[in-house]
């Protein structure tokens, strides 16, 4: 009884955790996409558009 009781508190602590660790790695991979963007010449604009080079005369 004892034993069942621990394996239920440690699934219910563990789910929150898990899902916090999700969350880290979506906005760690997002924020990755937008620096690689960044390096591809896109801005943060709306809507999105990559600079364009003005040729200096």
């Amino acid at each position: 009884m004892k034993l069942k009781l621990m394996r239920c508190l440690v699934t219910l602590l563990v789910i929150p955790l898990m899902s916090g660790c999700w969350l880290l790695a979506v906005g760690g991979a997002g924020a990755y996409g937008g620096y690689k963007a960044k390096e591809e010449g896109y801005e943060l604009r709306n809507p999105v558009t990559k600079e364009k080079k003005i040729k200096a005369e």
